[in-house]
């Protein structure tokens, strides 16, 4: 077990590389098994977890430039962990679910590769790491959008990597500066995240290195207004890559507030809750409306995803335990219901080849299993109690309502919005007479979809049920967390904002 993160990073790239002496006919027999090998070790790696231990496990750590500080550092604790096993997971889904037929023998090693570098954001500890794995994302990503995906797909891919491209360089010259300020204050030279944590700065310091973080987190994220890469990249992206993107990639950037602003800049965090909480409210509303107006169900979809990470960013900085927590335990959440819901609409899509709701129709008649299943993702999605949205939801809302009762309750919108726009979808797709004489003679899921849809549906009704195998050790380490930026904060603002848990096992 000392090495299992450093096998869960490169055992893909391993794998991808042998991928290319594999044959076509062979290769999503070998993806399959690799994808499924790979998310076995995150299982090893969740069941060998202290759950009690509120720290960093699994810690690797290697010098790699000592004169400045860089290292191979890696590490998991309860915010990290369920991200990896959730990354696996859906990659496993994804190239279970593949319907490509265009050089799928590349687009399988293409998606091995992208696992390498989710897994690596997830368990660096060494910000220049972290970086690295950050930027390694966008390749693989930009070569799926442009490689397989729709008329437009060359638009939207280089829109995808200019965005979010620019913003990792603003991030960079944070990351620089960081590792500056660290060496004038101690003399030694660190990019260690875990050594930055024990860094104090002025507060006018910490406002530009927040918003420096700010901006390549928010646009990955996407925040209101650097949201428009998304519904491009959802709408032309291939089936697989709309799954990844939704369920892993966008996780990234509130994995970047949770991991580096909030710990790193406790003061500034607590100071910029106002216009981040407006820019999550718009987010949350705006784009519910949009999503309520368009025609093509996967553009309701993406539009759908940007209206609940408002909700995760809004969870994310209500600087206490439930929220934190909450906010984790939805990017879980909202990573297997979107991830789902872009396979249900990939299904469809493989039988139609359109995306349009005036095209369907009483499809429930014909296909009975995918409404179901649909209905299922469609509840979870607006966050119906017993379902995994549910819980993340409410506790991401609950401890913002700490914060501010009003802008929780315009929030909280977001609940009834949602459900006007997906129950609109459900209407006009599953319901009513079949208007289109082609549609009577659609089959319903096969194998291969039951198996990747499936296991989505028993996590979704699991978790909604009983979450506590996930939330608790999400719960102890966002203690720790909440702790240590309660002990960092200089103003007394902060340390009023943030709230520490009263109980044991914060202390």
């Amino acid at each position: 077990m000392s090495n299992i993160l450093t096998v869960l990073i490169f055992f893909p790239l391993v794998a991808g590389l042998f991928g290319f002496l594999v044959s076509q006919k062979s290769i999503r027999v070998y993806g399959i098994a690799v994808a499924a090998a790979e998310f076995l070790l995150s299982l090893w790696l969740w069941f060998s977890f202290d759950m009690k231990n509120a720290g960093m496990q699994f810690v690797e750590k290697i010098n790699i430039i000592p004169e400045f500080g860089i290292s191979y550092y890696l590490g998991v604790d309860g915010i990290s962990l369920f991200l990896v096993v959730m990354t696996t997971f859906m990659t496993l889904i994804g190239i279970i679910g593949l319907s490509i037929k265009k050089d799928i023998k590349n687009m399988i090693i293409t998606l091995l590769f992208l696992e390498v570098a989710m897994v690596g954001v997830f368990v660096a500890l060494d910000v220049i790491l972290f970086y690295i794995f950050w930027e390694f994302s966008l390749v693989p990503m930009l070569y799926i959008i442009g490689a397989w995906g729709g008329e437009k797909r060359l638009y939207a891919a280089i829109k995808f990597f200019i965005y979010t491209f620019a913003g990792s360089l603003v991030m960079l010259v944070g990351i620089l500066y960081l590792a500056h300020l660290y060496q004038s204050t101690t003399g030694e030279w660190s990019f260690a995240l875990t050594d930055w944590y024990k860094l104090q700065m002025d507060l006018d310091v910490q406002k530009w290195l927040f918003w420096a973080f700010f901006l390549g987190f928010a646009i990955k994220v996407p925040m209101f207004p650097f949201h428009t890469w998304l519904p491009y990249a959802h709408g032309q992206a291939p089936t697989v890559g709309s799954v990844i993107l939704a369920a892993v990639l966008l996780k990234m950037g509130t994995y970047g507030f949770v991991r580096f602003s909030l710990p790193l800049f406790p003061d500034a965090s607590v100071s910029a809750i106002l216009p981040i909480a407006i820019l999550a409210i718009i987010m949350i509303i705006y784009t519910a409306m949009v999503a309520f107006a368009q025609k093509d169900i996967k553009q309701v979809i993406a539009y759908s995803s940007i209206s609940h990470m408002g909700v995760i960013v809004l969870g994310t900085f209500a600087m206490n335990v439930e929220g934190i927590a909450g906010s984790i335990f939805l990017m879980l959440s909202h990573g297997i219901v979107s991830g789902a819901l872009f396979l249900l609409v990939g299904v469809i899509y493989d039988r139609k080849h359109t995306k349009l709701m005036d095209e369907f129709g009483g499809l429930a008649k014909v296909m009975p299993t995918y409404a179901t299943i649909f209905g299922i993702m469609t509840m979870a999605s607006v966050g119906l109690p017993l379902t995994i949205g549910f819980i993340g939801e409410y506790l991401s809302l609950a401890g913002f309502y700490k914060v501010s009762p009003i802008m929780t309750i315009l929030a909280g919108t977001s609940i009834i919005l949602g459900a006007v726009y997906m129950l609109a979808v459900l209407k006009k797709t599953f319901f009513g007479p079949i208007t289109k004489e082609e549609n009577k003679s659609l089959k319903d899921l096969n194998a291969k979809e039951l198996t990747a849809l499936v296991p989505l549906v028993a996590i979704v009704v699991w978790l909604g049920v009983y979450p506590k195998p996930v939330l608790a050790p999400i719960d102890t380490s966002t203690k720790a967390l909440v702790e240590l930026m309660h002990q960092k904060a200089q103003t007394k603002e902060a340390k009023a904002t943030i709230l520490v848990s009263k109980t044991k096992e914060a202390k």
